[in-house]
């Protein structure tokens, strides 16, 4: 039993998995020693038959065919039901610290994502991003890797959601970024803490992941031209309108689609109102009339039940109803409804 324990303190700095393995492994053969002085001649010593009475006792589950007869050799199952429970309890303890410590990792923002077709956040704004992170997570099997400088978050904001991973670091540095899988990203959003950090961070994201859709967060959207020195795929979004920001992020494209619409010289949107004597007919019929006879698109419709934006096809547009439109002109009513047929 000394000896046992002074093992354990010498090899107690070792590898996780090299105590254990010394412990049991000098039980034994200390055990079959002891057992061959103990009860000599017995069957218990063969070697054909210990290795299975030591398997049988060290697990506990004895199933009775081999047995120590004598005090010495009783003593020395106890000695190795005591081994093999040593050797259990530290193997546990090490595993339990490894997993403790691989959530310890998880929190302070230590590890390294390898996922692909991922969102990547690098920034953090209190209350802000929560609302962003929570958008983008109502989606289901998306993967967001939040990224953010060593003094904005001490520890994972979202503990208890998988699907966000979280990195702390230097955001200039390749090696942090590299921790996101930048380099696999569905898109990246750059949200810092203002725009001459948003220019240095462009930077770093186009020099670690040039082909990855960017998104930056802009409070003053002239700064873009600076940006699209860097590189002119990236799309720059008002810092303040977050909801078209997480729409940019799952669906590259709609920030310049708006921004399209909003543009004076291409299409515009308009609306028209059905009159009293109008005729009363589905939205089917209507976007039929504006596509084939004006190249316009319905958006939405007015009714006495309120707004209904891309409404359902089969939805009657009666006289007082009012619809929103694209067109590169606007159109009255007598200009679409000779066309509805």
């Amino acid at each position: 039993m000394y000896f046992l324990i002074r093992l354990v303190r010498r090899t107690s700095r070792h590898s996780a998995w090299v105590l254990p393995l010394a412990i049991i492994c000098f039980v034994f053969v200390t055990g079959w020693i002891a057992m061959a002085v103990a009860q000599p001649g017995s069957d218990i010593v063969h070697p054909a038959n210990y290795w299975w009475w030591f398997l049988v006792t060290a697990t506990t589950v004895g199933y009775g065919d081999f047995f120590p007869d004598t005090t010495g050799g009783r003593l020395v199952g106890a000695y190795v039901v005591f081994g093999s429970i040593t050797t259990l309890a530290i193997l546990f303890s090490r595993i339990s610290a490894i997993i403790e410590n691989a959530k310890g990792r998880r929190m302070r923002g230590e590890i390294s994502f390898s996922g692909r077709n991922h969102i990547v956040l690098l920034g953090y704004t209190a209350g802000r991003t929560e609302r962003l992170l929570t958008e983008l997570l109502s989606e289901p099997e998306r993967e967001v890797v939040l990224a953010t400088w060593e003094d904005q978050l001490s520890e994972h904001p979202l503990a208890g959601e998988e699907r966000l991973h979280f990195v702390r670091g230097d955001l200039t540095d390749l090696s942090v970024l590299g921790r996101t899988g930048l380099s696999g990203a569905h898109s990246v959003l750059i949200d810092a803490r203002d725009d001459n950090e948003a220019v240095t961070l462009t930077v770093a994201a186009h020099t670690s992941a040039p082909s990855v859709h960017t998104i930056v967060a802009l409070r003053d959207l002239r700064v873009q031209r600076t940006i699209f020195r860097i590189d002119t795929t990236v799309h720059c979004v008002q810092w303040h309108n977050t909801q078209l920001i997480a729409e940019e992020l799952s669906d590259p494209g709609i920030a310049e689609v708006y921004q399209e619409l909003a543009t004076a010289g291409g299409k515009g949107t308009y609306s028209l109102t059905v009159p009293s004597g109008g005729a009363t007919a589905t939205v089917e019929a209507w976007q039929g009339a504006l596509g084939r006879g004006h190249g316009a698109t319905l958006l939405a419709v007015r009714t006495v039940d309120g707004i209904q934006v891309s409404p359902s096809w089969d939805l009657p547009v009666s006289p007082g109803s009012r619809l929103f439109y694209i067109a590169s002109d606007r159109l009255d009513y007598d200009e679409v409804a000779g066309a509805l047929g």
